[in-house]
């Protein structure tokens, strides 16, 4: 091993001065040979070689199993060899499997070109709420249902709430994508118990009391579940589009690196949704599907595909719902 090699296993730690990038890098405080040391350490680039990618799943080692539901299964493991069995190599490897996937699944995970676009309440009335319907009679909430009924998922449930009335209720889980022990990085979804309201759309003025005891009492459960989390460190918000219909909060540590689900076009604050409809004119029906509003979408998208896309020709969308 050469000396300037060496200096990496001479490296003594002493504390962890900062973690970013959701976890995937960390900066450690440390020494060597008494000196004073940083070392900055983060999860590389996977490779994109063919044989990189045909041996990838041989590769990884001590997977773990966190759960499953209808078609969707998420894991830990290991890419990296074993050291020993007093010293065992943690996960670095959070991996989530769709099996089987549908085509749709497949245009949603590939690289496309974003699209921004308006949605009008009169384009949401004709043609995006027919397709919302008919995702849902498609069966695609099927996995939602089944954790809201208790059929999947029960051991992944952080928190159920009690209200008064059972429609009021919430239950509190981790989002898929979060590896569930980095605080910096942490991410929830609360998913809620009626029906009634498919996205943000359906939101209206009669419903800012019962939107502001959510958030509420999301601050609330979320600080008692983990130490040293404190209100103003949450982001409340929702997607729009959202992946499916069925109304659900995201909550974030503010730590948590803002990619593009958190981004203008596709993340909406909770917060903000809540003051506009306090503040939108008209009586307890007028609501959010009276504004326009304006977002992201991917060229291989359906809402591409079948709504904007043949808008932006001129042409009239065939939406059947």
């Amino acid at each position: 091993m050469s000396a300037v090699n060496a200096l990496i296993t001479r490296f003594k730690y002493h504390s962890l001065l900062n973690q970013d990038q959701g976890g995937r890098r960390i900066i450690l405080r440390g020494s060597i040979a008494g000196s004073p040391a940083l070392l900055i350490a983060e999860r590389s680039a996977f490779g994109t070689e063919e044989y990189y990618l045909s041996s990838l799943t041989r590769l990884v080692a001590h997977v773990k199993n966190l759960g499953e539901n209808d078609i969707y299964r998420w894991y830990l493991a290991n890419s990296l060899p074993d050291n020993t069995l007093d010293q065992p190599t943690p996960p670095d490897l959070k991996l989530n499997l769709i099996y089987p996937c549908t085509e749709k699944h497949v245009r949603k995970y590939s690289f496309q070109q974003l699209r921004s676009v308006r949605e009008t309440p009169e384009v949401y009335e004709r043609f995006v709420r027919p397709y919302m319907r008919r995702c849902r009679e498609e069966g695609r909430l099927t996995w939602v249902f089944n954790i809201l009924e208790g059929r999947s998922e029960q051991e992944n449930v952080l928190f159920k709430s009690q209200a008064g009335e059972e429609r009021d209720d919430y239950l509190l889980l981790p989002d898929l994508n979060w590896d569930r022990k980095t605080v910096g990085s942490l991410h929830l979804l609360a998913l809620v118990v009626r029906r009634d309201i498919w996205s943000v759309r359906d939101l209206k003025k009669k419903d800012v009391p019962w939107l502001r005891n959510l958030r509420s009492t999301l601050a609330s459960t979320v600080t008692k579940l983990y130490e040293g989390v404190e209100e103003d460190m949450l982001k409340f918000y929702v997607h729009y589009q959202p992946t499916y219909y069925h109304f659900h909060v995201h909550v974030v540590h503010v730590n948590l690196d803002a990619t593009t689900t958190q981004a203008v076009g596709k993340a909406l604050g909770l917060d903000d949704v809540i003051s506009q409809l306090e503040t939108i004119g008209g009586d307890g029906e007028a609501g959010m599907s009276g504004v326009e509003l304006t977002y992201t979408v991917g060229e291989e998208s359906e809402l591409w595909k079948d709504i904007f896309g043949p808008l932006k020709e001129g042409k009239e969308p065939e939406v059947a719902g």
